[in-house]
């Protein structure tokens, strides 16, 4: 159903052109917008113009028009004025509002068809068929991308980014919770990461700049066929809860860059109990005091590296090499060892989950 505010906006523009003043009721001779106060009082001869066989009528000084919505009557709108010049302007505009009605019909259509689609609630076969009946292309290149706000899925993030992409734009901007909001963008101009990586930063300062706030956007694999735009968003989802976990840093993550994180994240939680208390005892890895982990990670950050994570920490060699035997002696992990390294930072990742997983709960 089309919004009186869209419709308000319409016949604005239209008495701007005309320069007549309009008004649209519903059946119940209820005002739905109106360009001129005292025509909200036409009420009683809008409901008795409803009842009527003819589409459209001169009544009071005013001339009445029927708008369909597929044979059903939906509107009526009322323009000032009377003669053949007042009938030909009210005609044109009960014509423009007409269309403006199948318009976001079929725009309801394809949102709706674009959410069963991500959730994949459609069987294939009407998936090909439906896409047909309402001319969307099922063998273009797409991409899945999740976008979430401070204030979860506020209605300004979606006006908004349907103005970002435009009303021409072959992406699809919709809602499936009220979490975030979900854009699968067309790539049929080009499908490289820098460019999905450029659209999602200028969505990002594009949102920025109208006053949002915690922005986060994830996305999927890019996916060759429709049939495929719902593995794309799973993706895209993971990515949102696995960035939040372990690249938490970052605004913008895809579902590629995830690495072992997503292997991590399907674990259930006492596995990952279990394999901490194996490795360290009952002892975990993030008690370690600050100075130790900052260690830790720049050596990681270093691909074991000994001489340039101790320029980067500003220590001696020695002192490095100190701190790494005094670990060792502790957790009986060698991080100098490949294989003990590997060990000690998946269990840094594993601890990470578990806090965050643990964090929801209260």
């Amino acid at each position: 159903m089309i919004s009186n505010q869209i419709l308000q906006n319409t016949i604005e523009g239209l008495k701007t052109i005309a320069r007549v003043d309009f008004c649209v009721m519903d059946t119940d001779g209820k005002e739905a917008a109106s360009t001129a106060a005292n025509m909200s009082e036409c009420g009683p001869e809008t409901v008795e113009f409803a009842k009527s066989p003819a589409d459209s009528q001169e009544i009071q000084g005013y001339q009445y028009f029927k708008i369909y919505d597929e044979q059903q009557l939906e509107y009526v709108l009322i323009a000032a004025g009377t003669g053949e010049d007042a009938y030909m302007v009210g005609k044109m505009a009960a014509f423009q509002i007409q269309n403006l009605l199948v318009a976001y019909k079929e725009r309801f259509d394809k949102d709706n068809f674009i959410k069963n689609l991500l959730l994949d609630n459609l069987l294939l076969i009407d998936i090909y068929s439906r896409a047909k009946k309402l001319h969307i292309q099922t063998d273009v290149k797409r991409v899945v991308m999740i976008i979430e706000t401070a204030n979860g899925k506020d209605s300004n993030v979606l006006e908004a980014l349907r103005t970002f992409f435009g009303s021409s734009s072959k992406d699809f901007i919709t809602a499936v919770d009220e979490n975030n909001v979900i854009v699968v963008k067309d790539l049929s101009d080009g499908d490289h990461a820098k460019d999905i990586e450029r659209s999602a930063s200028g969505m990002e300062s594009f949102l920025l700049r109208e006053g949002m706030t915690g922005i986060h956007i994830a996305y999927g694999t890019v996916v060759r066929e429709i049939k495929e735009v719902s593995r794309s968003y799973k993706e895209a989802k993971m990515a949102m809860d696995v960035g939040k976990i372990f690249f938490d840093e970052r605004n913008i993550i895809a579902y590629s860059e995830l690495g072992i994180g997503r292997l991590i994240y399907q674990l259930p939680i006492p596995l990952c109990k279990m394999f901490i208390r194996e490795i360290f005892g009952g002892k975990s890895p993030d008690e370690f005091d600050e100075e130790t982990l900052t260690t830790i990670n720049k050596f990681f950050e270093n691909s074991l590296n000994v001489s340039e994570t101790s320029r980067q920490l500003f220590i001696h060699r020695n002192t490095l090499v100190y701190r790494l035997d005094k670990l060792q002696k502790s957790t009986g992990l060698d991080l100098r060892v490949f294989e003990d390294a590997i060990t000690f930072r998946i269990a840094l990742m594993v601890v990470k989950y578990m806090n965050y997983m643990e964090s929801l709960e209260y």
